[in-house]
């Protein structure tokens, strides 16, 4: 039996996906922790205190523990904020582990908990496991650049951990390509889903449980609300599809997040003002993680216009619901969306091509076809695979303990 400390020292995998920091990342340390856990294993997930109200220690399930350590305010922070207290976060694991014990590996979660295991590995002498999430020069690549000190950073941890995780070829690819990462040290371990939650199942019976108009075409769009996931896309698409005639409606899911994110949201007001489609138009809250397999039911469309994405969770969810997917052709999606298998891949973000494919998708004979195909396509996918793959690297580090840089 392993014990695992998880690094997740910016956002808590106990908080709302799709608001303010949290998304795919929050699912991520939560879903691949539990299962690490139900394999027998003891996990530790330490995070930022962000209120006073939060308790020291909340045990999620038998060997699943989140911890909330204070550093800096107790209120929560902008990311560029978090930099000051890494240290005090850092000292405090120290004191942790030297009271309750030391785990047998660190696992970091995002480039901010990268800099609390690369101080942690070397003091202790730890073995340090890497994901990344997201990556600066990959970011810059294809969106915007933020911060070339992020990059140097990661470039930095890439280095010195003894693995870095991947989601997927084309992820691990990036990190050599970018970072100069060691192909040695690069471990391809995809997420996982939870197919007790995400599965096929009746969308008249979903619509009525959510409200929905039954005879409407619904759009999903799940995800933060910010210029990164693309949902100005996602809402000129349905704008098209409207403009020719088809009886669509959007539901958009999240909250806004990151600097320009409340900008973000008062634009998409603003354009479904400005085209008359209010009426057509939902901005849902933030919704527990498994309450979404119920909205991915009830779409005949999810939408995935990403500028730069990983992974792509959400179109891996959608599948296993049986609904298809209109993704951009970007990072990782092209490796969970087959073209016309169980959805679409774009290269262009021209709504009208976006419309087009959206058409193809609400064909009923196609409808049927990528339903079948987005189903198979997400079996393999599980938690529990993830979680056997990342103690077995834990085993391997125990074993022959952490490397030098």
């Amino acid at each position: 039996m392993a014990r695992l400390a998880v690094l997740s020292y910016h956002t808590s995998p106990l908080a709302q996906p799709g608001t303010g920091d949290s998304g795919g990342m929050n699912v991520y340390v939560r879903e691949l922790s539990a299962a690490v856990a139900r394999l027998g294993h003891e996990v530790d997930v330490y995070t930022r205190r962000e209120s006073p109200d939060q308790r020291d220690v909340v045990r999620v399930e038998p060997g699943f523990r989140v911890h909330h350590v204070t550093a800096g305010p107790v209120s929560p922070l902008a990311r560029d904020e978090m930099t000051h207290y890494v240290d005090e976060f850092t000292d405090s694991l120290k004191a942790c582990f030297g009271s309750s014990g030391r785990p047998d590996a660190i696992h970091a979660n995002y480039w901010l908990s990268g800099l609390v295991g690369h101080r942690l590995k070397h003091e202790l002498d730890l073995p340090l496991i890497m994901t990344f999430h997201t990556l600066e020069r990959v970011k810059a690549a294809t969106f915007e650049s933020e911060s070339e000190e992020r990059a140097e950073q990661e470039a930095a941890l890439f280095a010195c951990a003894d693995a870095a995780l991947a989601s997927c070829e084309v992820e691990a690819d990036q990190f050599v390509r970018l970072y100069h990462a060691s192909a040695a040290r690069v471990h391809v371990v995809p997420l996982g889903v939870e197919h007790a939650f995400f599965s096929p199942g009746y969308r008249p019976q979903a619509r009525r449980a959510l409200g929905l108009d039954p005879a409407a075409s619904l759009l999903l769009f799940v995800g933060r609300i910010q210029s990164l996931k693309g949902v100005d896309l996602a809402l000129e698409t349905l704008i098209e599809t409207r403009a020719r005639g088809a009886a669509t409606k959007l539901a958009i899911i999240g909250g806004p997040s990151g600097p320009g994110g409340r900008e973000t949201l008062a634009a998409l007001h603003e354009r479904v003002r400005e085209a008359g489609v209010i009426s057509h138009v939902g901005f849902v809250a933030p919704q527990a993680h498994q309450l979404l397999s119920t909205w991915m039911r009830a779409a005949d469309v999810t939408l995935v216009p990403s500028r730069a994405e990983s992974f792509g969770l959400v179109a891996l969810e959608s599948s296993a619901c049986g609904t298809p997917v209109v993704a951009s052709d970007v990072g990782g999606l092209p490796t969970l969306v087959d073209d016309a298998v169980n959805g679409f891949l774009l290269g262009e973000r021209d709504p009208s091509a976006w419309a087009d494919a959206v058409e193809r998708s609400l064909d009923p004979a196609v409808a049927a076809t990528l339903s079948a195909g987005g189903v198979k396509r997400a079996a393999p996918y599980t938690w529990r695979a993830a979680a056997e793959s990342l103690t077995a690297l834990v085993d391997t580090f125990v074993a022959e303990g952490a490397m030098s840089c």
